[in-house]
């Protein structure tokens, strides 16, 4: 005689029941997944400590003295040690501080051979006086090179760098370092285009290394910004060279 299956009530697999118990025991409901709530718990109790670590950093000397009467004192002092050597720093290697108008026969010596020492941004403009993003990263480029002075900002006309180079691809950004290009953007398309902001500038710093993500300078005045700002990579240029016969 064949066995015959056996039809097993149950009202709700999922509820917490001595019923249930004994049917998980026996394999006739699978086991009651566990529940999601302590590791939201332990994830929200990791980004409030986070916070709470992380809430002075940002503010300058004025700001810490101000916070003597909210803040335990060795926590605000370790805070002042690290902003007055950050500070140090920044201010020994601030050695730039201005926009460099770039030559063709000294482009090997003040880019290439510069980036050696430090990032090197060449804005290479438009040579049309209607180009609106031309016009406004040269704008962006000042106010950049007097907040990050360690970092070379250079500028010069693209049809005067690269023979040819076609108008429509200005402005273009080359990003320099230890000799070779590191990143470059054709137009400020992938940044904001005619929008484009100085904290868009700022985290393309930050994403190519140039300047460090908790520098307190970026976070002073970085946004809330939404995920499709991410910078997508773009095709690299060719033309500019540290090979003196290439600017032939």
């Amino acid at each position: 005689m064949m066995d015959q299956r056996v039809h097993v009530p149950i009202d709700d697999p999922n509820a917490d029941t001595e019923w249930n118990d004994i049917l998980r025991k026996h394999g006739v409901i699978p086991e009651k997944p566990p529940s999601p709530t302590p590791i939201i718990e332990e994830a929200l109790r990791e980004a409030i400590n986070q916070a709470h670590e992380k809430r002075l950093e940002g503010k300058d000397l004025d700001e810490l003295d101000e916070l003597e009467n909210e803040e335990d004192e060795v926590f605000l002092e370790k805070y002042r040690k690290q902003r007055v050597a950050e500070l140090s720093t920044i201010t020994q290697a601030s050695i730039y501080n201005q926009v460099y108008p770039l030559q063709k026969p000294d482009y090997a010596r003040d880019v290439t051979e510069a980036s050696r020492k430090a990032y090197v941004l060449v804005h290479l403009t438009s040579s049309l006086g209607t180009n609106v993003e031309s016009q406004l990263l040269t704008e962006r480029w000042r106010d950049l090179a007097r907040k990050f002075g360690e970092i070379k900002f250079c500028e010069m006309r693209a049809d005067l760098c690269i023979e040819g180079y076609p108008e429509r691809n200005t402005p273009t950004i080359l990003i320099y370092r230890n000799g070779d290009i590191q990143k470059q953007l054709v137009t400020l398309r992938e940044l904001g285009g005619q929008s484009t902001t100085l904290e868009d500038l700022q985290k393309l710093l930050v994403d190519v290394g140039a300047v460090k993500d908790n520098d307190y300078r970026v976070s002073r005045s970085r946004p809330t910004e939404p995920a499709s700002k991410n910078l997508r990579g773009s095709t690299k240029i060719t033309g500019v060279d540290d090979d003196d016969d290439d600017w032939d």
